[in-house]
Formats: C-alpha cells, sequence, structure tokens
C-alpha cells in the first residue's frame, strides 16, 4: 500500500473528528452558521474532497492491483465514501425527501434519472461507478458493487465496471448487482437476486446472457 493510500485510510476518522467539533461547537454556541458548518463537515466536506481526488485520480475501469507500489484511485474514492457505508443513516436521511438522494448521487458522478425511488437499507459501494435509468424503483435491502475485489498470488486483484441500470425496471428486495452487471429497459428483477459481474438482464430475469 503506498503513502497516498495510508493517508486516506484515515479519511474517515479525520471527518468524524471534524464533525465531533463542530457538534461540540452546536452545543456551545448553537446558531445558524454553527449549524451549517457541522452539515458541511459531514455531507459537503467529503463531496469536495472526492470531486478533487477524482479530477487527479480518475477511477479507471477494468483490473487492477491493490498491494503493489502503485496508487489505486479506487482505493482512495471508496475511503473517502465510507463514512456512508459505516453510517448509512447519513444517507438514509436524503430519502426523506423526494429527488434529493438523487441529487446527491449526480453530485458524486452517478447518473440518475428521474422518478428513481429507493427504499430503506439500499447499499452503494461506488456512487460515481453506476448509470441508472427513468422510473426506477429498488426493493429494500438491495446493493450495488461496482467493485469485486479476491486475492491472487500473494496480491489483492481488484475488477472495477460500472453498473447500468436501464429505464421501467423494477430492482426486487435483497437483490445484489455486481460490478458490469447491465439491467435493460422493461426489466422485473426478482427479490434476492444475486447478479454476477457482466451479465445483462433482458426482459426477464430469465433472459440472461454474459
Amino acid at each position: 500500500m503506498t503513502l497516498r493510500s495510508t493517508i486516506l485510510s484515515f479519511f474517515p476518522s479525520a471527518v468524524m473528528v471534524l464533525g465531533f467539533i463542530c457538534f461540540l461547537w452546536i452545543c456551545y454556541s448553537p446558531g445558524i452558521f454553527s449549524v451549517a458548518t457541522f452539515l458541511f463537515c459531514l455531507y459537503g466536506f467529503p463531496l469536495l474532497i472526492h470531486k478533487i481526488h477524482n479530477h487527479f485520480y480518475p477511477i479507471q475501469e477494468g483490473i487492477s492491483y491493490l498491494q503493489g507500489k502503485e496508487y489505486s484511485p479506487w482505493w482512495g474514492s471508496h475511503q473517502i465514501q465510507s463514512i456512508y457505508i459505516t453510517f448509512d443513516f447519513l444517507e438514509a436521511a436524503l430519502r426523506l425527501i423526494p429527488g434529493t438522494f438523487s441529487l446527491w448521487l449526480r453530485l458524486w458522478g452517478a447518473k440518475v434519472g428521474k422518478n428513481v425511488y429507493w427504499t430503506p437499507k439500499l447499499e452503494i459501494a461506488d456512487r460515481s461507478l453506476i448509470e441508472i435509468g427513468d422510473n426506477v424503483v429498488f426493493g429494500q435491502s438491495c446493493g450495488i458493487l461496482s467493485h469485486a475485489i479476491k486475492p491472487k498470488k500473494q496480491d489483492l486483484m481488484l475488477y472495477v465496471k460500472k453498473v447500468k441500470i436501464g429505464s421501467n425496471v423494477f430492482i426486487g428486495a435483497g437483490s445484489y448487482l455486481a460490478p458490469g452487471v447491465i439491467v435493460q429497459d422493461e426489466t422485473f428483477v426478482c427479490a434476492d437476486s444475486r447478479l454476477y459481474p457482466n451479465i445483462v438482464i433482458e426482459n426477464e430475469l430469465q433472459k440472461t446472457r454474459e
């Protein structure tokens, strides 16, 4: 792991410390400015750092390795987002206001269409690596994972590829979409489906091809 990777691994802790300091500030001196600073620490600061990071170190789709001498842009991006994976209530609050969560994902670089319904306990591992069309419904406890990691020859092989979901799609509760999955328009994905990397789903779940 490179020095840059090690430094970014402490980013979630830094956000928590800043958030705690801002919370104490609110308790000591409540006001609009202290509350706004607290919200910026939780939402604005990670987003800003991610945009800067992605500008200099854009994520490349394909196969790479995590334990070599080269820096992995995916690793840095994932560490910046990990606070929302660990504390999912931060993003769950955004889903209470229609359209807010979709806008939030667009700010991270995702492509999200209109009328997308996000149900509770949704897990998104890579916010900038998803494309979603219009009129899409996610069932409860779904997961979109645009990366996969497995051991290989004393190293960790990383595979990264966007997950693409068309328009007028229903993703059943408990379903997980792996990297490279494409769900085409007018498709119903059954509950608890496990869509493996690079599968293309056409119309019904029975019609699949790699």
